[in-house]
């Protein structure tokens, strides 16, 4: 198991992490280093606890809301799923009529070319 040493609000921790997941930790630690230095900006120095569960949150809120919109998505993509099919049914239907169709016409030219070779015959 690999180890990684990241600083999130000014204080360091050694984190272990899995073989060749390094880089992506420290960019998440990164990420919430940046999220606390932000509220520090936006609320002054209200202390590390309330900065970091005000950081933890707001990142809880934000994946909160990543996720119904992943399951709206979700929805979306099964919906348009259903009208592909439905329309592939819907032109595999007309195909088949209009084979019926060509099928029906082709018929009736052969019926109208026997007629005509009937007359030109008498």
């Amino acid at each position: 198991m690999a180890q990684v040493t990241v600083t999130i609000a000014k204080h360091v921790y050694r984190v272990a992490c899995g073989e060749g997941e390094e880089a992506h930790l420290q960019g998440l630690a990164r990420q919430v280093d940046q999220r606390i230095e932000k509220l520090k900006r936006d609320f002054g120095e209200i202390g590390d606890q309330r900065l970091t569960i005000m950081a933890a949150i707001t990142i809880a809120d934000e994946l909160v809301e990543a996720k119904r919109r992943i399951a709206e998505l979700d929805v979306e993509i099964l919906n348009l799923n259903a009208k592909e099919t439905d329309r592939a049914s819907q032109r595999d239907e007309w195909a088949e009529k209009l084979a019926d169709t060509i099928g029906e016409t082709a018929a009736r030219i052969e019926r109208v070319t026997q007629n005509l070779n009937g007359l030109g015959r008498s």
